[in-house]
């Protein structure tokens, strides 16, 4: 057998082992998405669709990691069909086992974000009441201990000393410290914030830096959207140092102010406007009726104060500023039902008719 002939047969065998490993990679990415798919429906049939809530989140999260492991696989097997690709096998297994480390870690990474089913379940299975202004922190806290395990794991994989990294981080620790002092003073006012509680995401406050309502806490900030829409990030050390008024926190929701009667208005009609009105806020149903005050006040340069001071159900802005627009038409009403007039800002010039006589000016005007 001539030596061209066995180069012949050599090549030939490689072409049919390259071949053959191409079709098999190819099968397995072709296949990633029928697999994964399959693989969840027995999943979800193996646990009698009992985590249907938490099962689209896993579902979400895994995914592509998976189809990603797939391919992995199908990388793997193709390789070892062809063996001639053998000669840095230990280097290769390596890559393979990073690639898989890396995919899981992937898939965790998503399942702990805070949008994420998981609090939820954890905190109707086991009790543990986390308020939702914690959900972002537990969520950030959780994956950076992914990522740092993940990329650790690879480390080790490769043949790195990790545990000398984290020594050097003890050393330089003093130096981080001081560099990063705003940071931390961040950091440490977010802890404030969670520990104290003087709200939650979704809360509508007012503190001297910013009025709106709360829509993320991160380690380093919060994120208040205000009433014009603008997205306003202040930094936790400065929030945990200022005044905090939690509007969402009120029970009821306070109304008060003055009205204004004509010094012509005499005490029968004040009487009487006065038990009306209040009658009325007495029979309304969005009133809140522990705390009710209408009085005959003061006596002002131009009119007769009456004094409303009470308290609606509702805290909802909406809602407020209808039952608001309810009661003062109410009492234009039994204004004009009394023939009571609301005072204007007037003034009254009299003139002496000696004086005026005497007066050319005054002639000249009249």
């Amino acid at each position: 057998m001539s030596l061209e002939f066995l180069q012949f047969l050599q090549t030939y065998e490689k072409l049919i082992y390259c071949s053959l490993a191409v079709v098999v990679f190819f099968m397995f990415y072709l296949l990633k998405k029928v697999i994964t798919r399959n693989l969840f429906l027995l999943l979800l049939k193996i646990s009698k669709h009992r985590l249907n809530g938490f099962f689209l989140q896993l579902r979400l999260s895994f995914e592509q990691p998976i189809q990603g492991l797939i391919l992995i696989l199908g990388v793997y097997v193709s390789v070892r069909i062809f063996p001639y690709l053998d000669q840095d096998h230990v280097f290769f297994m390596h890559v393979i086992r990073s690639s898989i480390i890396f995919m899981i870690g992937w898939g965790l990474f998503n399942l702990s974000s805070s949008s994420s089913l998981m609090f939820t379940k954890l905190n109707k299975r086991f009790h543990l009441k986390i308020d939702s202004i914690l959900i972002p922190f537990f969520s950030k806290a959780i994956r950076l201990i992914i990522v740092a395990i993940s990329l650790s794991v690879i480390a080790q994989e490769f043949g790195y000393d990790v545990n000398g990294f984290v020594a050097g981080l003890g050393i330089g620790g003093l130096a981080f410290a001081l560099a990063a002092k705003d940071a931390l003073a961040n950091l440490f006012g977010g802890i404030i914030i969670i520990t104290e509680k003087p709200f939650t995401i979704g809360d509508w406050i007012l503190t001297p830096s910013v009025e709106g309502t709360v829509e993320d806490i991160s380690f380093r900030s919060t994120k208040i959207r205000t009433f014009a829409q603008a997205l306003v990030t202040v930094p936790n050390a400065t929030l945990a140092n200022e005044s905090i008024t939690n509007w969402s926190k009120m029970g009821k929701r306070q109304i008060t102010f003055s009205l204004r009667l004509t010094y012509d208005t005499s005490r029968e009609k004040v009487e009487s406007v006065v038990s009306q009105i209040e009658l009325s806020l007495r029979e309304n149903k969005n009133i809140h009726q522990d705390t009710i005050f209408v009085n005959f006040d003061t006596y002002k340069e131009n009119g007769l104060d009456v004094f409303l001071y009470f308290f609606t159900k509702t805290t909802d802005w909406g809602d407020y500023s209808k039952i608001r627009e309810s009661v003062n038409l109410e009492i234009l009403d039994i204004l004009e039902r009394e023939a009571v007039s609301i005072a204007l800002p007037t003034r009254k010039l009299l003139i002496d008719r000696d004086v005026a006589a005497n007066d050319p000016f005054v002639q000249q005007q009249t």
